[in-house]
């Protein structure tokens, strides 16, 4: 699941791109690319990973990802059951952050956006009322040309920038592998533990991911990413985990096991560290808001 750099080429006489999607599902792909992304998710349910951040997605979802920033959108098993008519649809615009030049940015006026550029360096969600809006407005902007589509588009980055109700979805500690580090080792990681960790991961085995010995690959991994391993495998861990809750398919003990946690007791312990509520909790709160 090595995370894979996707490039595009905006058309000649565009600055930034806008694309209506409608697939059976999304693309199983854990990528990057150098433009940001705005994606509001019309139709389709499943897992969403933006770094190293976990977490359910459905309809009416709003997220902007910052430039190279990995992420992946993977649809429910059912998506992919043969005979399944099920549909994801999303209204996508790729843009960089320089699409009206490269000194657009560092003009007293741009402040605010350039701001709101640098917070989707971590990935921003968007509360459910802002994200209508702005679909109304990316359908604006995909239906029109000229002025009129750069209008709008300044009108919909504004918009974002007013909007108090937001969540950071990956940690600052994270490293993309955008970033020219001269080492691929953080990005085995990574793609390791996405790919494994609803089963028993050793020290042994990321260490010798990365080539070197335990010790050494817990001094390693704290001096990328600011905390241990175990903590950053138990918070993917309790991101699935709240995914599985919400679905309500699971009771609690299931969902536990599921997520890669070998007995009760440890996984309630864990998710109260992370989030600071029980799995129970958790459940009753996101029943209050629905």
């Amino acid at each position: 699941m090595k995370a894979k750099l996707l490039e595009r080429r905006n058309p000649f006489d565009k600055s930034f791109t806008s694309v209506i999607h409608s697939f059976p599902y999304f693309l199983d792909i854990w990528h990057y690319h150098p433009e940001m992304e705005l994606v509001y998710i019309s139709k389709s349910s499943g897992t969403r990973f933006i770094g190293d951040s976990i977490q359910p997605f459905s309809p009416g979802e709003l997220v902007l990802i910052g430039e190279d920033l990995p992420h992946l959108w993977q649809n429910d098993q059912a998506y992919f059951e043969k005979g399944s008519e099920l549909k994801a649809e999303a209204i996508t615009i790729h843009f960089k952050k320089e699409f009206a030049g490269k000194e657009f940015l560092e003009i007293p006026e741009m402040k605010e956006i350039a701001e709101l550029f640098q917070r989707a360096g971590q990935g921003i969600v968007f509360s459910p009322k802002v994200a209508e809006s702005a679909r109304e407005l990316m359908l604006g902007i995909h239906r029109e040309s000229g002025f009129i589509r750069l209008k709008l588009f300044l009108e919909l980055l504004q918009m974002l920038v007013e909007e108090s109700e937001y969540s950071l979805l990956s940690t600052k500690g994270f490293i993309n592998p955008g970033e020219n580090l001269g080492d691929t080792r953080i990005d085995r990681v990574y793609s390791y533990t996405f790919n494994n960790f609803r089963k028993n991961i050793t020290l042994e085995e990321v260490a010798d991911i990365s080539n070197l010995n335990p010790t050494a690959f817990c001094r390693f991994f704290k001096k990328a990413t600011k905390k241990n391993y175990s903590k950053f495998l138990n918070e993917i861990r309790i991101g699935y985990a709240c995914k599985l809750l919400l679905e309500q398919k699971l009771n609690i003990s299931e969902v536990g096991y599921e997520s890669g946690f070998n007995n009760l007791s440890n996984f309630n312990r864990q998710f109260r560290n992370i989030l600071g509520l029980s799995p129970s909790a958790y459940l009753q709160k996101h029943q209050k808001h629905n």
